[in-house]
């Protein structure tokens, strides 16, 4: 089959390899600019270019695509039979929805209509949810509401992160790709439109989205957020007025020390630290606690909990804020 792939991350490189291995001809790749990235700020190349460039594959990089007369009479040349789009980055507009006799067939990591957006992977992980999947669908106007044509459920881990995650779905839905072209190709395959009214959102994340709320989050959706938030935001909160990035935890029993804390005083409130044999302890909502193994203070490099107590002097009534 003939076919135009777009996809910019690491994440829509197995899907164009195994489209590839499976026989089809990828006639253009199209991803997003190269953009700036690091410390050095470096224009940097998206991984599907560069794969697509190994593999000998015309690239093109439009910073627009809507009202892009070049990019259209490009695509319209090519005469595609599918557009395949996986974490492309852009709003497929109408035209090119239109192009290809068998649509615009989009890889999804979700179950949908559950967790439609930007950071479906990351909000799984995050509401602690037991398992995701992939789903491929037919690209409409809407984002993310078009028929689903093929889906498949992947367990999510009690201690798996995001990143984990990506790496798997990312392997998993490239067979899913490859299965549902050839099901659309053979007339196997029946879109079946979503049931709206279940639908559920996970926009994109934000730097707030990491910042650790003890008053209200338990010890476990605290560890889930982390977990769906990595590698950013992470999880942070202020010690002293200062930002402290929390970069490994784990749910704990209470404290023994804790126990003598007497109600309604500050020692009882969430955020309360408690040092017990070099381990460091955080209250966290409902009287469930939070071990910090790794911390990193504001200007400072990351260490053991441990090391951190070696070279800080927690007062005794010290607060996460």
């Amino acid at each position: 089959m003939k076919l135009v792939f777009c996809g910019t991350p690491q994440f829509a490189v197995p899907s164009l390899e195994a489209l590839l291995a499976a026989g089809h001809e990828i006639a253009l790749v199209v991803s997003q600019p190269d953009r700036p990235a690091g410390r050095s700020q470096q224009l940097t190349a998206p991984p599907v270019k560069l794969a697509a460039q190994a593999a000998g594959i015309p690239v093109t990089q439009p910073e627009k695509i809507r009202s892009n007369p070049e990019f259209r009479a490009q695509l319209e040349a090519i005469t595609p039979e599918a557009i395949v789009v996986v974490a492309y980055g852009r709003i497929i507009p109408l035209w090119m929805l239109a192009l290809p006799r068998l649509g615009c067939i989009n890889l999804h990591a979700s179950l949908l209509p559950k967790y439609r957006g930007a950071a479906p992977i990351q909000w799984a992980v995050a509401m602690g949810d037991a398992f995701t999947g992939n789903t491929t669908m037919l690209l409409e106007e809407g984002l993310d509401t078009g028929p689903v044509l093929l889906q498949q459920t992947v367990e999510i881990e009690p201690d798996q992160t995001a990143v984990d995650l990506f790496d798997q779905l990312a392997h998993s839905g490239a067979p899913l790709v490859v299965e549902t072209l050839a099901g659309l190709a053979a007339g196997a395959i029946q879109p079946q439109p979503q049931n709206h009214s279940f639908a559920t959102f996970a926009p994109l994340l934000d730097r707030e989205d990491g910042r650790m709320n003890f008053a209200v989050r338990s010890a476990h959706e605290l560890y889930n957020r982390w977990r769906g938030f990595q590698p950013w935001p992470g999880a942070f909160a202020t010690l002293d007025g200062k930002k402290l990035i929390v970069r490994r935890m784990a749910v704990a029993a209470e404290p023994s020390s804790a126990e003598s804390d007497p109600a309604g005083s500050v020692l009882a409130l969430p955020g309360h630290l408690i040092v017990e044999d070099q381990r460091l302890f955080v209250r966290c909502a409902e009287d469930t606690w939070l071990e910090l193994l790794e911390l990193q203070l504001e200007g400072k490099k990351r260490l053991t909990a441990a090391e951190f107590l070696r070279g800080a002097s927690l007062a005794a009534n010290a607060r996460l804020g």
